[in-house]
């Protein structure tokens, strides 16, 4: 497989993907196990392929298995045997250089903690999505701007993330995450530290945005939010136990 450009505008010695080369599935893992010292199995032989434009939940108890295989497809982790590819390219073909690359140009990261930089802007916040994009102070403004647009948060612009409700810092999260337009869009429990009305409407801002293309996995424990996405993965003891699909719902 083919070695990833490096970010927009950045320098880079790495050969990219030929132009008009066949699209693939986003994510492919094949026989993926994870082990940590002593013989603890974390993952055991997961396969799961996710096609572009998916909208699917990844969802299991705790200690299941699901943050491990969020950090495995998130390429934050590589797994002790199996084969993952994403966005066409098999990471144990890459070095850790062009691993960060990879995870810079393709995966967007939503997390339930927000990660917010406090003294900044929203716009400025989402503006560090593209910090290593190679692109202008200006430019990472001006699509940070716009994706602030899409999130509903055209006039929180300027407030700093103590301004803000939990609601709206995870819409900042999300804008932040997509503003570099990633082909995978991964959100750890983006729910989790949010009331009802808020989860909501985080939830159906997701929905928006994979309408608009966008390929998204929610990685969560809470069944119902993961019974109203198109596709269900669960996951106990390191495993696949169910992968099922239904009817697309509204959210």
């Amino acid at each position: 497989m083919n070695e990833p450009c490096a970010p927009a505008g950045a320098p880079s010695t790495e050969p990219c993907a030929p132009a008009g080369a066949p699209s693939t599935a986003v994510v492919e893992l094949a026989g993926v196990t994870k082990e940590y010292p002593g013989g603890v199995a974390a993952l055991r032989g997961v396969d799961l392929t996710v096609d572009a434009g998916e909208l699917l939940a990844i969802v299991g108890p705790s200690g299941s298995g699901k943050s491990t295989l969020l950090h495995i497809v998130g390429t934050l982790d590589r797994p002790t045997a199996g084969s993952v590819a994403i966005a066409g390219h098999d990471i144990a073909t890459l070095t850790d250089r062009s691993l960060s690359a990879l995870r810079a140009r393709h995966i967007g990261f939503v997390f339930q903690a927000f990660h917010l930089v406090p003294g900044i802007s929203a716009r400025d916040n989402v503006a560090e999505g593209l910090l290593y994009s190679g692109l202008p102070r200006a430019e990472r403004r001006r699509r940070a701007a716009y994706a602030l647009e899409r999130v509903g948060l055209a006039d929180r612009m300027r407030h700093r993330p103590h301004e803000l409700s939990g609601g709206q810092k995870q819409r900042v999260a999300i804008a932040r995450a997509v503003v570099g337009e990633p082909d995978l869009l991964l959100a750890d429990e983006p729910t989790g530290a949010l009331d009802s009305e808020s989860g909501e409407a985080v939830m159906a801002l997701l929905h928006d945005l994979n309408a608009e293309g966008a390929t998204i996995a929610v990685i969560t424990h809470d069944t119902e939010i993961a019974e109203r996405l198109p596709r269900q993965v669960r996951i106990r003891d390191g495993r696949v136990v169910a992968d099922t699909r239904g009817a697309e719902v509204a959210a």
